[in-house]
């Protein structure tokens, strides 16, 4: 990463390759993003399919902001699969969209832009409203705070469409866990649930506006309908996973 990217403060990204698998890194210890060389849309790491269950509330989304790119999955994804969305997402370290050729981020066009920007300003001034908001910055020492505030949570509600889901990816090992998802049941008057990705170490919340976030909802096939069959086949095992596992957010208090 040139130089000037870390004298403005920012975490210095880089890649390893093992095989066909190319991971972005902050640190050894820790994965941000992989992907598969062969099949760079395919969904690689477990939480990344949680989070596209926002399909069970939203399945034909106009508008998908997203807040941190990383590797691009979840950006790559969308785009190849849900062509009438528009993407948006929003990075805030140079150094990783530098990095975007790499990890066969698509360039910006009429349907994906990428902005660099710090992901809290962005929803704080949006006038654009947001069918999906998928919250996914992290760097080497988690989540930065203005990303996890009763005021950001509450930004979020207003940015988002009549009908638009919040979607958060959490660190369920986190000491301030309770307080976080405590937090965004509140700024959703308790319309919010959770599920534990498969590997355990990422919780996912879902949170909306103007729908009900419940079970049964969560058990909607209204979405394979709408699907590509290849992009069914990565996710169907995982939505069915999310019906049954989902549990309640308690507010904070």
């Amino acid at each position: 990463m040139p130089a000037e990217f870390a004298n403005l403060g920012f975490d210095a990204p880089f890649v390893l390759e093992d095989g066909p698998l190319r991971s972005l890194h902050f640190t050894i210890g820790e994965v941000q993003s992989t992907m598969r060389t062969d099949r760079p849309d395919e969904l690689q790491i477990d939480y990344t399919r949680t989070m596209m269950g926002f399909l069970l509330l939203s399945p034909q989304p106009r508008h998908i902001a997203m807040i941190g790119l990383g590797g691009g999955s979840l950006a790559k994804f969308c785009h190849r699969f849900l062509p009438s969305a528009r993407i948006t997402a929003v990075e805030n370290n140079p150094g990783v969209i530098a990095l975007r050729e790499e990890f066969g981020i698509p360039g910006d066009d009429a349907r994906l832009s990428v902005m660099a920007q710090d992901g809290a300003a962005f929803v704080g001034a949006s006038r654009d409203p947001i069918d999906v908001l998928l919250v996914d910055g992290f760097d080497h020492t988690g989540q930065p705070a203005q990303l996890c505030s009763q005021a950001f949570y509450d930004a979020c509600f207003r940015a988002l469409a009549p009908d638009g889901v919040l979607v958060v990816n959490l660190h369920a090992d986190d000491a301030d866990h309770l307080v976080f998802t405590g937090r965004i049941a509140a700024s959703f008057g308790g319309n919010a649930m959770q599920v534990l990705a498969d590997e355990k170490s990422n919780c996912i919340v879902f949170a909306a506006r103007g729908r009900s976030v419940t079970l049964q909802a969560l058990r909607n096939l209204e979405w394979s309908a709408a699907l590509h069959p290849q992009a069914q086949r990565q996710l169907r095992g995982e939505f069915a996973r999310i019906g049954w596992n989902a549990g309640a957010l308690a507010v904070a208090g």
